[in-house]
């Protein structure tokens, strides 16, 4: 791009222009006229990686979308490309084919089910606080459900739920069941039995828990000092090395020596914080103390 302006120092009148910093320099001398040049190139964007080829501008596909994003929107705005509005004719037509357009995005009675699904995992996602790679995994799991007619005669609720705590499990999102109940406002059996109808139809093999994950977020809702975390971490090592954590619940395992921390720490903590914390009850956390108290014994 050539511009002309006239060099102060070696009275060169072709500065060009550096796309990149977007500098306009003199090609002689290089002194800077400006810094702030404007972008007159294609706006371009690529949202894969293991390809260089360049993609236009637009949001990328994904499955959390009932046509995964790749459907076209016909504009509300009445106006032609110069501004100016349309005529009656003309905008009558226009709003028929919206019309049509809004009708055959969802002409079946799978899209009409995705879209509420997903319509819904989209409240959830920030209620629950949930990355885009975990809302790609539900989704992704929930389309599995669909093309099984897993979802026929169930609650969409209820299925979506379960699809939620599945991928916060697969991807080691520290988010209970109760966490998932709470938010979807769905009873826990019917949550339940969803899971577990997923589980088997689908083949998925969840991983256990990390109870390192279950003592952090525990502490952080009671309240909890550094020290008697850090404490606790330690203890859960060590029960995880010798293998005595195995078969227990991560969240009353992790509520216990959080416990127990806090005895060893001289912090005030009583048994009914950490367990209105951790969704356990007392006497849980009581039968853990006293197991571990024994197996520590033993060992």
């Amino acid at each position: 791009m050539q511009t002309s302006i006239l060099c102060s120092v070696c009275k060169n009148d072709r500065p060009i222009t550096d796309p990149e910093s977007g500098e306009l320099v003199c090609s002689d001398c290089g002194l800077v006229f400006s810094d702030k040049a404007a972008e007159s190139r294609a706006e371009w964007r690529s949202f894969d990686f293991e390809k260089s080829d360049r993609v236009r501008v637009g949001s990328p596909s994904s499955l959390a979308y009932h046509d995964m994003g790749l459907a076209t929107v016909i504009g509300k705005t009445n106006s032609d490309s110069s501004g100016r509005k349309l005529d009656s004719s003309t905008h009558s037509a226009i709003q028929r084919l919206r019309t049509w357009d809004f009708r055959t995005q969802a002409h079946t009675s799978t899209d009409r089910n995705l879209i509420r699904a997903f319509n819904e995992l989209s409240r959830v996602k920030d209620k629950l606080g949930l990355s885009d790679a975990i809302i790609e995994k539900t989704a992704y799991i929930y389309r599995k459900a669909q093309e099984k007619q897993l979802i026929r005669g169930r609650s969409t609720s209820s299925m979506l739920a379960a699809a939620i705590y599945i991928a916060c499990r697969e991807m080691g999102a520290s988010r209970s069941l109760r966490d998932v109940v709470e938010i979807t406002n769905v009873k826990r059996k019917i949550i339940s039995r969803s899971y577990r109808l997923l589980i088997s139809e689908l083949g998925i093999k969840m991983p256990l828990v990390d109870p390192m994950k279950c003592i952090a977020k525990i502490a952080n809702k009671a309240k909890l000092s550094e020290k008697t975390k850090r404490m606790a971490i330690d203890t859960m090592n060590d029960l995880t090395k010798r293998e005595i954590s195995a078969g227990k619940g991560p969240m009353g395992l992790a509520a216990t020596v959080l416990y127990l921390s806090c005895l060893s720490n001289s912090e005030h903590a009583t048994q009914k914080d950490i367990a209105e914390a951790a969704g356990v009850t007392e006497v849980t956390i009581r039968n853990r103390v006293k197991d571990l108290k024994t197996r520590l014994d033993l060992v």
